[in-house]
């Protein structure tokens, strides 16, 4: 009998309402803000800055991502539902899924098999409105722009060529990367190149995610970098010369709250914000973690790819932006990931080889030095598969105890709870053993060059950076602009450790070329960009959403 689809599972599930979640976590049913009976907002006024320094955290990351998978959602929210069973109070954290990977190669955020979140449909799809809200915010700055470079009474003489704000929707549409807008005559605006990114890369997405309140949030939408000026006497324009900051917060007054919604077996889901984290800082927001170490004593959150850039980004952005102090860190693998990371070719990331596995994990090995190099403490979480056999799980666990990590199999996606209370009591040890000692990597004080090369030395293993022309000319404006002590969020491919995405396992040694470095100021960092990262994904030639239906009763097929 075949498995059941992810769909199918949470179609089953019989969802408690979300008044019944909230009473688990302590909160009266007065202060959720209802969308429907199982989705809610959380208000602000919940975050308790006392209980936050009480509760643990705990960052799910991976190895470097393969196109076999690896599960890092599934694990995250199995891992919740196994602190819940052996007996803690205990939350998952996680980012919202992006409309664009869902209708494209991805599919859905919301976990896997009897590891997910539900609503399973709503969660994946427009959710509470979030991307929406962020999207308009987005546009709104983008048409004051414009309406400013029309202006005969209120021109601040933006130069359109400098201008470094773009449009966004929430949807893979390659055919929006670049375009020329304002044709059609003078009353249709200045003619000029822009594009479209995508809602998930927006600044304003990582300023959600960064943001501690309205009045943060106010200050870093201000922020926002626009362009140059050619009047002499205001040589920098920004969001705030626009007075955008405003009008773009009203917009995401309700976006500003964190989701609660539910498990599969019924325990506290925090679900908020969505930066990439191949282009941004890939977390989920500040505000939705602090909720969730606020309302209980354990709390799960992931970090986007491999740990070399949701980890890092996590560690050096996150935690230090916001004050977070991680408890211990789960490094999710699998066989499959580690045959290819081998040598294993499509088709044969299911066939067992102890020689490929044995290779692989080179990747895994350096993650778990990686993790250590903040100070955090390290579990490997061996998500598992069918096709594993013993023999490769025996030689990874090996491996990972010479190392000093604990190798534990997890089977949160067949299982569930029931399937990751090793998983849990491992990751217990270390929690309530108080192994971790937290650090940041690099100090704000360095220079841009110096951060940049601290992390691709460090984690990596590159052996030198160079900067092509647009990136020294990005430097010069950067210390012109004042924010050479922001830090550094690298922009660079998900499947390497190098700026190569043909790389596999651990290479050492390379050279790193950053081509641009742009400009995040709202959000509070600046974007090395290394090699070719697009803002804009396209559609497969089969795409996902040619699987999806919805019948006559509504009932929904070919979501996953």
């Amino acid at each position: 009998m075949p498995f059941p689809s992810d769909l199918e599972i949470a179609q089953q599930a019989r969802m408690q309402p979300i008044n019944a979640i909230g009473e688990k976590l302590g909160i009266p049913a007065d202060d959720l803000e209802l969308y429907g009976r199982y989705k809610a907002k959380l208000p602000l006024a919940l975050i308790d800055e006392k209980r936050i320094k009480k509760s643990k955290l705990i960052l799910v990351t991976a190895v470097s991502p393969t196109p076999a998978g690896e599960g890092k959602t599934t694990t995250s929210i199995g891992l919740c539902e196994g602190l819940n069973k052996v007996g803690k109070k205990a939350a998952v954290v996680l980012r919202e899924p992006s409309l664009g990977p869902v209708f494209g190669v991805k599919g859905g955020a919301a976990g896997g098999g009897y590891a997910q979140v539900v609503p399973m449909e709503d969660i994946n799809l427009h959710f509470t409105g979030d991307f929406a809200a962020i999207e308009k915010a987005n546009n709104l700055l983008a048409a004051l722009i414009d309406n400013n470079l029309q202006s005969k009474t209120k021109n601040l003489q933006i130069d359109p060529r400098t201008i470094a704000w773009k449009r966004v929707i929430d949807m893979n549409d390659r055919a929006l990367r670049d375009i020329v807008i304002g044709l059609g005559g003078t009353g249709n605006g200045i003619p000029r190149q822009d594009g479209f990114n995508i809602t998930a890369a927006s600044e304003v997405m990582a300023i959600i995610c960064l943001a501690t309140g309205y009045e943060d949030l106010k200050t870093r939408l201000g922020n926002i970098f626009v362009g140059n000026s050619r009047n002499p006497e205001k040589k920098y324009i920004y969001a705030r010369d626009l007075k955008a900051e405003g009008a773009m917060a009203l917009l995401l007054k309700d976006a500003i709250k964190p989701n609660l919604v539910q498990t599969l077996e019924g325990n506290p889901a925090i679900i908020h914000g969505g930066p990439f984290a191949n282009i941004a800082q890939g977390v989920n927001s500040v505000l939705a973690t602090r909720m969730g170490l606020s309302l209980a004593d354990y709390v799960v959150t992931e970090a986007g790819f491999g740990a070399d850039l949701g980890a890092e980004k996590f560690f050096d952005i996150k935690c230090r932006a916001a004050g977070l102090d991680p408890s211990a860190a789960v490094i999710v693998a699998t066989v499959r990931a580690l045959r290819y990371h081998g040598g294993a070719e499509k088709g044969e990331w299911n066939d067992p080889s102890m020689e490929r596995v044995k290779a692989g994990l080179a990747n895994l090995g350096r993650h778990i030095e990686n993790v250590a190099k903040f100070g955090v403490k390290a579990v490997v979480a061996i998500n598992h598969f069918p096709t594993d056999s013993a023999e490769e799980i025996a030689l990874i666990q090996d491996y990972c105890k010479e190392r000093g990590a604990e190798a534990v199999v997890a089977r949160g996606f067949a299982e569930g709870g029931a399937g990751m209370t090793d998983l849990a009591n491992a990751v217990l040890r270390v929690v309530d053993g108080g192994e971790s000692r937290f650090k940041v990597l690099y100090d704000l004080d360095l220079t841009i060059e110096q951060k940049v090369e601290r992390v691709a030395k460090e984690i990596y293993r590159a052996g030198s950076v160079v900067y092509g022309p647009d990136a020294q000319v990005a430097l010069r404006r950067i210390k012109n602009l004042g924010l050479e002590k922001l830090p550094v969020c690298i922009a660079k491919t998900q499947y390497s450790f190098s700026d190569d995405p043909t790389r596999r396992a651990a290479p050492e040694g390379f050279e790193i070329t950053v081509k641009d470095i742009e400009i995040a100021a709202g959000a509070g960092f600046v974007v090395p960009m290394l090699g070719s990262i697009m803002r804009m994904p396209g559609l497969p030639e089969t795409p996902a959403s040619e699987g999806m239906n919805i019948d006559a009763n509504g009932v929904i097929s070919g979501l996953s």
